[in-house]
Formats: C-alpha cells, sequence, structure tokens
C-alpha cells in the first residue's frame, strides 16, 4: 500500500517504522517546520525529519496545509496515496486532503476517544490520574479529533508512571495497533464507530503557567502534577528563593489535613506536607544544576526539617 506519512515527534516513530517493516511504501513524510531549541536555538529538525532522511524518505514541510493547499494538494495527487497516516502530526488537515485517498486518513490518537481529544491526551491522562490510558486509531474528518473510531487499546497506568513514560509505552501501543487498523480495513473487517459527542472531553496542550506546584491542594492532586508535567514543561516549587523542578513523586500519605501545607516533614527523604496527606519527591532539579535523584542532592545539599517550600519566589 502506498502511504504518505504525517508526524512530528517521537510519538510517531514507532508508528512510521512499523509502516515500513510490514512491506508498506511510505512514498512522503510530511512534518513540522525546523525549529530553535536549546539554550544556543540552534534550528533542529523534528525526531520524524530526521528518521524519513535517514531512511531516503522525501520530507515535506509546509507552514500550513489549509493556506498552502494550491501547493501541497497538487504534491499528493502526484503522490496518490492509498491512504494518509497521521500520527501527532500537529496540524490541521483541510478537506481536500482528507478526501484524497481510497482508505481515508487514518489517525493514531493517544487516548480512548472521545475522552481527551486535543494536543495532550496523555499527559492529561497523567494529570487527572486516570487508573487507564490508551490508543484509539480514526478516521479523520474535519473536526478536532472527532472523527469515526476503528480501533481501541486500553492501557493501564502503572503505579508513579510519568507522562513521558507513558508517552513512550503508547507510542509502541499505537505501531502496533495502526498496523492491525489497516489490515482490518484492507479486509474489509472493521466497522467504524461514531463518538460519543456526551462523552467527550478536550486536552489542551499544557503550558509554562502550570507549572508550579500548589501545596494546599491533597497530596494525590500534586504527585499527579508532578508525574503529568514530567519530563516538559515540568512542575516546580522554591526552595529558599531557587526555583526546584520535580520530576518524580510517590505518596506517603492520603490522609490527614496539616495545618501548614509545604513544610518538609522529613528532611531524610525529602517528604513534603500537603493541604492532605504528603509527597515525597524522588527525582529533582535544583536551578543552576543537573536532574539528578533525590538521594543524590540530599548528598551534597542537605534540608531541613520544618522548611517551607513556595509556588512562586
Amino acid at each position: 500500500m502506498r502511504i504518505v506519512f504525517m508526524g512530528t515527534p517521537s510519538f510517531a516513530i514507532p508508528s512510521l517504522e512499523a509502516l515500513i517493516e510490514s512491506g508498506h511504501t511510505v512514498s512522503a513524510v510530511f512534518t513540522q517546520t525546523d525549529k530553535p531549541k536549546g539554550r544556543g536555538n540552534k534550528i533542529a529538525f523534528s525526531p520524524v525529519k530526521e528518521y524519513a532522511l535517514a531512511h531516503d524518505i522525501p520530507v515535506y514541510q509546509p507552514n500550513s496545509l489549509k493556506k498552502e493547499i494550491s501547493e501541497y494538494l497538487p504534491i499528493l495527487e502526484e503522490l496518490n496515496p492509498d491512504m494518509i497516516v497521521v500520527a501527532a502530526y500537529g496540524k490541521i488537515l483541510p478537506v481536500e486532503i482528507l478526501n484524497l485517498p481510497k482508505y481515508g486518513c487514518i489517525n493514531v490518537h493517544g487516548s480512548l476517544l472521545p475522552k481527551y481529544r486535543g494536543a495532550a491526551p496523555i499527559q492529561w491522562t497523567v494529570l487527572n490520574g486516570d487508573e487507564f490510558g490508551g490508543i484509539t486509531t480514526m478516521q479523520m474528518a474535519e473536526g478536532l479529533d472527532t472523527g469515526d473510531m476503528l480501533l481501541s487499546e486500553k492501557v493501564a497506568v502503572r503505579e508513579n508512571e510519568t507522562a513521558s513514560e507513558l508517552y513512550d509505552r503508547l507510542s509502541y501501543v499505537g505501531a502496533s495497533l495502526l498496523i492491525k487498523t489497516i489490515d482490518g480495513l484492507v479486509k474489509g473487517e472493521i466497522t467504524a464507530v461514531k463518538q460519543n459527542e456526551a462523552e467527550s472531553s478536550y486536552a489542551p496542550m499544557l503550558t509554562k503557567d502550570m507549572c508550579a506546584i500548589d501545596f494546599t491542594k491533597p497530596a494525590t492532586e500534586v504527585h499527579h502534577k508532578i508525574l503529568g508535567l514530567s519530563d516538559s514543561p515540568g512542575a516546580c516549587c522554591y526552595l529558599d528563593g531557587k526555583r526546584l523542578k520535580v520530576y518524580r513523586s510517590e505518596l506517603v500519605s492520603t490522609e490527614n489535613a496539616n495545618p501548614e501545607a509545604g513544610i518538609i516533614i522529613n528532611e531524610h527523604d525529602f517528604t513534603v506536607s500537603c493541604g492532605v496527606g504528603s509527597v515525597k519527591f524522588t527525582e529533582i532539579q535544583a536551578e543552576g544544576s543537573k536532574r539528578m535523584s533525590v538521594s543524590d542532592y540530599l548528598r551534597g545539599r542537605p534540608v531541613k526539617k520544618g522548611t517551607r517550600l513556595t509556588s512562586a519566589q
């Protein structure tokens, strides 16, 4: 089958790799434009572009397919794909492209639709403390993740699993489900199912203004925030006026309201009181330092019991 693949981040790589290994012809890859990255603001390729170039697959990088439809529709018509596969592309596909392939445009989405439509479904699965996440393949429509569902697979969220870890796991689940979806569509064995709009919810992109940890919240909410924002943009608080990024934590207690929240109540393992219960930091990054385990941090920078952590400077 001739396929045009559209994707950008590392989540999309296993799906692209699975298509190639399954014997499909990936005629071209569409990915987002190169962007500055890191402290030096050096221009960086997307993970999908790097993979495509390494496998001699032509790469296209429109700023907007909708605005540049006159340029890219003829290219896609010439490529004549049987299917367009989309995995975390991050761009809207106009109706002219949605209607082009014989088997339509198939999206690999990181949630159990109609829950968590939008840009950050996996992160919100962890942020909200859900017991399960998953993958849904669907026929793309003009709305945002509103197309008819094809296949889905439920995946249990592991204890203390960060959003980035679940993201990596689900990328491989998505790749496997994509191949099953393509095989099923070709054989006529899949019946598309419409989404229940009454059950839909939205998972917006994460922003830096979400990062501050509010220790007056219950420990479960603080814990899920830390895990859900890890690795990026990263939950943070302030210790002695300096920023402390927190990448991992564990629940110590989920009971008993604390008269003072944000207090270090165990200096040996960095346990902090919350509005109800307490959490233990396990991986952090101090301002001007590198990311490290709390045990390594405490060996060089002991903290005092009773020290207050704040949400802002």
